[in-house]
């Protein structure tokens, strides 16, 4: 996870969707934080699951507990994490500056499929457009061709590709503005 976002950059409160609620993590999501952190099918393509038990004694009562982090919510259920954060300077990826904006998003394997990803980025997009009005980076694997088709459909770019965590990652930019609709984001899946 990047630098946080300062409280004054970024909004307090829920972002709703048409299906979701994106609220701020609670300490009663501290155990889908385990579970999506220590799942070897979710993190294939992010290094492989930690330890559980490594996880469990470095994790905070309250993960991603700082501005511009949410948890995905539908009907009270966990859906995974989405947030922003600023890249830090000394990993790849200088395309629009020393610390971009970046995007970052995890689901469990039981949400992939149905949206909620392109959904929830979508709005936080959205939101960061109205708010910050900044260019945004994404950045994953090349072999994540899911993860990527995404980024693409919510308007990122290739901007660069460089090897990272012993794999090629594919290095995306957004401008302000070029987020379709979460709707029409969602109708291309």
């Amino acid at each position: 996870m990047g630098l946080p976002l300062t409280a004054d950059a970024w909004p307090a409160g829920s972002v709703p969707t048409e299906r979701l609620l994106l609220r701020a993590p609670e300490a009663r999501d501290r155990e889908e934080f385990l579970d999506l952190g220590s799942d070897p099918v979710v993190n294939h393509h992010l290094g492989g699951g930690q330890d559980r038990a490594t996880l469990d004694d470095t994790l905070p009562e309250v993960p991603a507990d700082r501005p511009a982090q949410y948890v995905l919510e539908r009907d009270g259920r966990f859906l995974g994490w989405v947030g922003l954060s600023r890249r830090e300077a000394e990993r790849p990826g200088r395309a629009v500056g020393e610390h971009p904006l970046e995007l970052s998003y995890v689901l469990p394997v039981h949400a992939w499929g149905r949206g909620y990803a392109a959904e929830a980025c979508a709005a936080l997009l959205a939101l960061a457009d109205r708010r910050l009005g900044e260019p945004v980076v994404l950045c994953t694997q090349v072999a994540n061709t899911r993860s990527r088709a995404l980024a693409e459909r919510l308007g990122f770019g290739e901007a660069e590709r460089f090897e990272e965590f012993g794999a090629v990652q594919w290095f995306g930019v957004r401008h302000p503005g070029q987020v379709p609709s979460p709707l029409s984001v969602i109708s291309t899946i």
